[in-house]
Order: C-alpha cells, then sequence, then structure tokens
C-alpha cells in the first residue's frame, strides 16, 4: 500500500502482467482461477497523495470500478490530496472508499479510528461507498515489523480501531494485510475473519503462504504495485451487483 510521506521498507514486487491476475496463487490455491474468470472480475486500485491529481475520467475509461483513497496516518495527518481523490471518484462515477494506515505504536487503535473517521473515514449507505479500511502492515518507520507490540497486544490494538469504526459508522471495517505481516505479528489471529472483510496484499506468491488466519476467501485482492490505473491494482471478488451491495450494507 502506498504511503505518503515515507518510502516502504519492502522491495517493490512487481509481477509481470502476463501473470499477475490469472496464475497467482496461495499454497497453490488460485486467487484467479481463469483468464476469463479473472477479466469478469471488477477491477479497482488505490491512491493516496503520491498519485495527486489524478484523470479519474481516464480511470474510469480504463475499467476503473472501485478505488480505495488514502484518508489518513496515525492521528496526525491527513492526505492533502484525499477531498479532490475522493471526490473526484465519485463524481467520475467510481465506487470509492477511505483506508487509514496505522501505526500501532504511537496511539490507541480507537485514537487513530476517531481520528480517521473525523477525516474522511465516514460511511453512508449510499451505494458509493465503500466501508472505511484498516491498513495494517509491517513497519515503514523502523526495524520491528510488529511496532514493537506483542501478539496480543496487535490484536487488542485491531479491536479497539474495529470497535471504534463499528461505533461510529455502523460497519466493520474492511481489513488490509499481508498473509506473513499477519501471521508474524497476530499469531495468525482468527478473531477477526467472520466480521471483517479481507483486502489481501498478495504481490508475490511467496510471501503470503495461505490466506491469514481464519479468511477463507478474500474480498479484494491487491496484486500488483502498478498497471493500468493509478496506483496498486485490485480485484474485487465478486461481481459488480455484488460490489454495490457490499457498499449498501
Amino acid at each position: 500500500m502506498a504511503r505518503d510521506h515515507t518510502s516502504s521498507r519492502r522491495p517493490a514486487r512487481v509481477i509481470a502482467a502476463a501473470v499477475s491476475v490469472t496464475a497467482l496463487t496461495l499454497c497453490g490455491t488460485a486467487l484467479a482461477g481463469s483468464p476469463a474468470s479473472a477479466a469478469a472480475e471488477p477491477r479497482g486500485h488505490d491512491v493516496s497523495s503520491h498519485q495527486k491529481d489524478v484523470d479519474w475520467a481516464r480511470a474510469k475509461a480504463n475499467g476503473a470500478a472501485f478505488v480505495y483513497v488514502k484518508a489518513t496516518e496515525s492521528t496526525a495527518y491527513r492526505n492533502p490530496y484525499f477531498g479532490p481523490q475522493y471526490n473526484g471518484a465519485r463524481s467520475a462515477g467510481i465506487i470509492r472508499g477511505a483506508y487509514h494506515f496505522a501505526v500501532p505504536d504511537q496511539s490507541s487503535g480507537a485514537a487513530q479510528a476517531a481520528y480517521f473517521v473525523r477525516n474522511g473515514g465516514a460511511w453512508r449507505a449510499d451505494g458509493w461507498t465503500l466501508p472505511p479500511a484498516l491498513d495494517i502492515e509491517y513497519n515503514p518507520y523502523g526495524k520491528d515489523a510488529c511496532y514493537g507490540l506483542s501478539k496480543t497486544a496487535m490484536v487488542g490494538w485491531i479491536k479497539s480501531f474495529s470497535d471504534e469504526i463499528k461505533r461510529e459508522t455502523g460497519r466493520r471495517p474492511v481489513i488490509y494485510t499481508a498473509s506473513r505481516w499477519w501471521n508474524v505479528c497476530t499469531g495468525g489471529s482468527r478473531a477477526f475473519a467472520s466480521g471483517h472483510a479481507l483486502w489481501l496484499a498478495g504481490h508475490d506468491p511467496a510471501e503470503g503462504g495461505t490466506l491469514p488466519g481464519g479468511w477463507s476467501s478474500w474480498t479484494f485482492w491487491q496484486y500488483d504495485n502498478g498497471g493500468s490505473l493509478p496506483g496498486d491494482q485490485n480485484l474485487f471478488n465478486g461481481s459488480m451487483t455484488t460490489l454495490k451491495r457490499f457498499a449498501m450494507n
């Protein structure tokens, strides 16, 4: 996932276009079963301030059905391009949502969730707004991938964030994460799978292994960090009808 004011310590993983959507698997389970099924799934992307002034009409023409826009990070940063990006996507007829980049060693999950909701992470059942998303992943600011938190503390942090989002918006957040990070930093917790849609970070089959603890399927799959749409490339696991229904409730 793109971060606005730092560079990721993870190397970019660019998968050849010929195989990125059609052949990537996790432990032999196809994420996109065939070229035909992959082509039928709604395509989308995610953006942050790195993308600045997005040409949303062009993104729509290139096949964007949905987008997640970075809104906030921790409790002191808001994407300065958030408004034009978020509203521009809607004006172009693209279903959009907002995401928060978690920095769990800086403040509580509840505090970061409240900041997120106040600064773009709200949700309404208008059919155009995806539920708020939590980007919880490798620490880009230090050597400790888990931000110095124990597995139990990390699970508690995520629960605190989720509970506050649910209290303020009525929806549980989508959780964006990579399987390896989840297994290392939460101990493979199965506590969230039943109530939270999974946004899988899966650029490289060697990184992911199995799906994160408890999840049997992904809702969104970020399969590449560059392509025909601005920012990272994503798929939705379903039809356009299902995507619109997911945005509603």
